[in-house]
């Protein structure tokens, strides 16, 4: 047979397709290809990302430098602060930088670097939602034990556990993201590298990939979500034997920052990524994405200082004493 038939002249021009979207690597679309809007969004942009750096750093430093913010809770709170400055930087600096010179290229293993860290933050956020929601049953169902149990020592190893097992979560769907072939398009309808807009690229059976984050979602985040639930039913039905309304109001308000933030980030995590990929709308999912991928790193550190008595104390001490010091300068 003549290698210049019709059949593989047309397997080679697929090959050719394959090979040259994962050499060249891919194309972020982004969210809009007007110039006159690059700049606008640009800025918006650079002023969330500064916004998260900045609050979370300072609730950080609060937490490092303020003795009596030494508790449980804190340390979670400040693991959960450098969390967020680690997810927000996973897609907010390349985004800037597409906004800023208008290069949308990105190499195929960069991709899977930042597709790899973002489903690792995720599940870490997972993780840390859920053991500050242990950690606020056993403050307000257990407070005689505590002490012994959510000692120092504990603490490390429950923050050390949730880094870890989040850093393993996010290996084997990008192992097998990165060994599908993407013969339909090198383009891809979002800002950054996420799991739903490769699938749809690839022209191999995505199956096998859609049921490894299947069963992930049941172990991870359904049993997250799961034993989060548990622990404020229990501490609601321990909140509610409380008597006083004072009491009642004083209990609730040690934990009603934490699942305001737990209630924010469960919505939004079944509205972008609980849908089938079939029926899954790349334009709607980016735009609920910058909710969930952008704005919650940066609300995450105002709802915990607004809500929160002893971080409000100390940035109103910390405030005064810098217009005490201006003062007197």
């Amino acid at each position: 047979m003549s290698s210049s038939s019709p059949f593989l002249s047309h397997v080679k021009s697929d090959r050719l397709t394959v090979n040259h979207s994962i050499s060249d690597g891919f194309i972020i679309l982004g969210f809009s290809d007007s110039p006159e809007l690059q700049g606008p969004l640009f800025f918006i942009f650079l002023l969330i990302y500064l916004l998260t750096v900045w609050e979370n750093l300072l609730i950080i430093s609060l937490i490092f430098t303020e003795s009596h913010l030494q508790k449980p809770m804190y340390f979670f709170l400040c693991n959960m602060s450098f969390l967020d400055i680690s997810y927000s930087s996973v897609t907010a600096p390349y985004l800037l930088h597409i906004l800023s010179t208008g290069n949308n290229n990105i190499p195929f293993m960069m991709c899977m670097v930042q597709l790899y860290f973002f489903n690792s933050f995720a599940s870490m956020e997972y993780l840390l939602l859920t053991t500050m929601a242990y950690d606020r049953y056993m403050a307000i169902c257990k407070p005689l034990f505590y002490p012994q149990v959510m000692n120092q020592r504990a603490c490390r190893m429950l923050a050390a556990a949730a880094w870890i097992a989040g850093f393993l979560a996010g290996t084997p769907v990008t192992i097998l993201i990165s060994a599908l072939t993407y013969c339909a398009s090198n383009i891809i309808n979002h800002f950054f590298c996420d799991v739903t807009p490769l699938l749809k690229l690839s022209c191999d059976d995505t199956s096998t990939v859609e049921f490894v984050m299947f069963a992930q979602g049941v172990f991870l985040l359904f049993s997250c979500f799961v034993l989060t639930v548990m622990s404020y039913i229990y501490i609601i039905s321990a909140i509610l034997k409380i008597s006083s309304t004072e009491g009642r109001y004083k209990t609730f308000s040690t934990c009603g920052s934490h699942l305001t933030v737990v209630t924010l980030f469960y919505v939004l995590v079944v509205c972008v990524y609980m849908k089938p990929t079939s029926s899954y709308s790349l334009d709607e999912g980016k735009c609920l994405s910058v909710l969930y991928v952008n704005f919650m790193p940066m609300l995450n550190p105002v709802i915990y200082s607004l809500r929160n008595k002893d971080v409000k104390k100390v940035l109103q001490k910390k405030f005064r004493g810098n217009i005490k010091k201006r003062n007197y300068s």
